[in-house]
């Protein structure tokens, strides 16, 4: 009956949302991503729905479990519950829509991407919900006009779109390095820090990265039930992605309305420690 608040999310500050009540309720996440383990006990009573995009389980679209470990990561850094088993995630009550877009080896297509993010910007739940944060760990290396649609179609529907800008960094800031759709203006685009609060030698930079979050030594959910640390800028849009979601239970309920999704932006950067 242990549960542990990882070093990387207590360094993110954000215990001050909990003091406050605000852990994400009410809120909905998309993680497009390798699925999730469904049963793991930090994240079972957080999946709201799901669907399979990829071939795997005979494209089954009911089955959206993980076979590769990464959206389960992912998932648990959104939104771990608080449970005393495992780990917390930046928003433990936050409700998650799996939508799996990648296999067991992490590739999926581009055509399973857009239609992801379509699906998760028509989803309704069943009182109603909707999507306002897909969360996008994942990146090409190329420049896909109807994947830039679907991103603009998001935002205009009040979806924040948070992507990783990718690991293809050469540990110099100065030298960009591009990935999609981590280079497009409309996505909340984020890199990876370390410890240290510097960027991590790994993540791209380049004049789209809105913000680093941390995305080295990154403890998480994993399959079988199972704890690991993995790096990344997956690991830092998924800490991303869970702030905002408390951003927007915060100031929806002290604002008693909804926010746009340049509101949420704007929240999120007011929110962000500047450093050097």
């Amino acid at each position: 009956d242990f549960e542990e608040i990882p070093d990387n999310i207590l360094s993110t500050g954000v215990q001050t949302k909990w003091k406050r009540g605000y852990r994400g309720k009410g809120g909905v996440v998309a993680v497009l991503d390798s699925g999730c383990q469904t049963n793991h006990p930090d994240l079972q009573e957080r999946i709201i729905g799901g669907y399979n995009f990829t071939a795997e389980n005979n494209g089954d679209i009911t089955i959206y479990e993980d076979y590769n470990g990464h959206g389960t990561h992912v998932a648990g850094v959104i939104g771990g519950s608080v449970n005393k088993v495992g780990i917390v995630g930046i928003s433990p009550k936050v409700d998650l829509l799996i939508l799996k877009v990648l296999n067991k080896r992490g590739a999926g297509s581009t055509d399973s991407l857009v239609e992801a993010i379509n699906y998760a910007i028509d989803w309704r739940g069943i009182n109603n919900e909707k999507v306002r944060v897909i969360s996008l760990s994942l990146g090409i290396k190329r420049d896909v006009p109807k994947l830039h649609e679907a991103i603009k179609r998001a935002i205009s529907n009040n979806v924040s779109v948070v992507a990783s800008s990718g690991n293809d960094g050469d540990g110099n800031a100065s030298t960009a390095e591009y990935r999609f759709p981590g280079s497009y203006p409309e996505a909340i685009v984020v890199g990876a820090a370390n410890y240290e609060k510097n960027v991590a030698h790994f993540s791209n930079t380049n004049e789209y990265v809105d913000l680093y979050a941390p995305g080295v030594g990154i403890y998480s959910a994993y399959m079988d039930g199972e704890y690991k640390i993995l790096a990344g800028t997956s690991m830092a849009t998924a800490h991303v992605s869970g702030a905002i979601a408390l951003l927007i239970e915060e100031y929806e309920h002290l604002l008693s309305r909804k926010l746009n999704e340049d509101e949420v932006f704007k929240l999120l950067m007011k929110h962000t420690t500047v450093v050097d």
